[in-house]
């Protein structure tokens, strides 16, 4: 009979250890994942925001339909931009608004008439 306690008690207790050690292995890896696509999405999206801040300053003092259609593009890619979620990992709409700025990227590319591309360098790769 107490060959049948301890037995059980060992395998209760390689659970709650097991349990414990997978706990903080996912929890680290997690965090890790977490970081690198943040960073991702964060680099992504300050892209966007530098290049329609680029292209409003160029455009404003020009008076032209085509110029006036432009910059109301801009601004709503800077809109989407102020408005995206950066400190809510629990957004439920994260990706589907940034397919959205994404779209809008594209648009804007279309009526400047440009052709950039967005290279996402991780900082330990960057040089000056």
């Amino acid at each position: 009979m107490s060959l049948l306690l301890s037995q059980t008690r060992f395998r209760g207790k390689g659970y709650q250890e097991g349990f414990t050690e997978g706990s903080h292995l996912g929890e680290t890896e997690g965090r890790r994942y977490g970081l690198a696509n943040g960073a991702k999405i964060g680099s992504e999206v300050s892209f966007y925001k530098g290049f329609a801040y680029t292209w409003k300053c160029l455009l404003q003092n020009n008076q032209d339909v085509k110029s006036r259609k432009r910059l109301k593009v801009l601004n709503s890619m800077l809109e989407m931009v102020h408005q995206f979620p950066y400190e809510d990992p629990t957004y439920d709409k994260l990706q589907e608004d940034l397919e959205k700025m994404r779209a809008k990227f594209k648009q804007i590319c279309s009526l400047l008439n440009v052709q950039p591309v967005f290279q996402n360098v991780r900082s330990a790769e960057m040089s000056f």
